[in-house]
């Protein structure tokens, strides 16, 4: 395995230098037989500035190997150890400061399968849970450094599935079809919080707990622990996209841990039967909900056109991926898609409704939706840049709107 040090993306626009076990976070997944004897090389490339080792939990031994390991750049070490537990271990650089290393995405998995082999599934996928502390706060554009007194109070910006906000939705998204059985072998790097690992609109059949062997069955949401594991595993029972969160929710809305597993196949309406009727609702003094926050958003100026764009898009997946999706389709019958939509073709009401909030029946794309959008506290600015990525994104055909004209729909 190769120890590499590079710069990489956290989300749109925000740069980040990584320490990674074979250029990715997570590092490789590693896959071993209980009892194998196992030979290991670490090389640390001979670009890096730092020297690393690994600590592997599946390993009998000093330090899980990370004594044995310790290499510089442009070194190379070797170790051997026999696999003597099965589970689903966390590997780690153990390295002083260790917390620096692990934060800066050198983690992955060990999976030390028991000698008879696990049960057949048609799909495995691999996704590791982590935390980034930055110098400046979510979607803040360039190079940010790592920020050791965000790590020391445990208020990470980024809480992320695969090393960067989006790795596992949109384009990225994973793939099953209806009536195969899929296995996830589910990490959390840490360095600090808990995982409540959860898929909206699945249940786990079985959860090997922790890793190990105990198996439980039927259960709603997982616990990973900082430096854990956990393997889940579900039949895919009816299509759609099943969203893969932190249920610690706000990580998932706001700080990027939301991926997607895109189910093909046909309907089964015996286990769901999707919208089987939309009224309109409008009690007694209702009102456009708005979301709470301390202070109004106000956002750096963009430059150029590209730069709105990519500034909308760090707005987009903060603030609205959630309900419209990643990839802008929406959910049907709930929130209206984004993707090629007709609504967008009026200007002024797409912005209007962007700055203000909105309410009651509209139709996009001739379906009916009547759900509620609430009035998000986004600066004219913001606004603006959120506007053009979306008319810009998603085949909507491109264009741009400014400051002025959002705060003209204000009024």
């Amino acid at each position: 395995m190769d120890v590499i040090e590079e710069e990489g993306e956290l989300v749109d626009g925000v740069r980040y230098t990584f320490w990674t076990f074979g250029g990715k976070v997570p590092g490789q997944f590693i896959r071993v037989r209980e009892g194998d004897l196992v030979e290991f090389h670490l090389r640390n490339h001979p670009d890096n500035k730092m020297p690393h080792n690994i600590d592997l939990h599946a390993v009998t031994g000093p330090g899980g190997g990370a004594s044995a390991s310790f290499t510089a750049p442009g070194q190379e070490t070797v170790f051997s150890f026999r696999a003597l537990n099965p589970g689903l271990y966390v590997y780690h650089c153990a390295t002083a400061p260790v917390g620096i290393h692990i934060a800066n995405g050198m983690y992955g998995l060990i999976l030390v399968e028991p000698k008879e082999g696990l049960p057949l599934v048609d799909k495995e996928f691999y996704v590791v849970q982590s935390e980034f502390y930055t110098k400046g706060d979510y979607g803040a554009p360039g190079l940010q450094p790592f920020s050791m007194e965000k790590a020391l109070a445990e208020t990470p910006d980024y809480v992320v599935f695969n090393g960067a906000v989006g790795s596992l939705a949109g384009d990225n998204a994973v793939s099953a079809k209806v009536g195969e059985r899929v296995r996830l072998y589910l990490g959390n790097g840490g360095p600090n919080l808990i995982s409540s690992f959860h898929v909206i609109g699945e249940i786990f059949d079985n959860v090997y707990h922790e890793g190990g062997t105990m198996l439980n069955h039927n259960v709603q949401t997982t616990l990973v622990p900082a430096g854990g594991s956990s393997i889940a595993e579900f039949k895919v029972e009816a299509p759609g996209s099943l969203v893969l969160v932190d249920h610690s929710i706000f990580r998932a809305f706001n700080k990027g841990a939301l991926g997607m597993i895109k189910v093909s196949g046909d309907e089964n309406k015996a286990v769901f039967s999707g919208q089987q009727e939309a009224k309109v609702y409008l009690p007694e003094g209702s009102t456009t909900q708005t979301m709470p926050q301390d202070k109004p958003a106000t956002g750096a100026v963009a430059k150029t056109l590209e730069d709105r764009i990519s500034r909308g898009g760090v707005i987009y997946k903060q603030n609205c991926a959630a309900c419209h999706m990643p990839d802008g389709a929406g959910v049907k019958g709930a929130f209206p898609p984004l993707a090629k939509s007709d609504y967008l073709k009026d200007i002024s009401k797409s912005i209007h409704a962007v700055a203000n909030g909105l309410e009651g029946p509209i139709t996009v794309n001739g379906e009916l939706y009547n759900s509620v959008m609430p009035k998000l506290k986004l600066g004219d600015e913001e606004v603006a840049n959120v506007m053009t990525y979306v008319l810009n994104s998603f085949e909507n055909g491109g264009g741009e709107v400014t400051p002025e004209m959002v705060a003209k729909e204000r009024e």
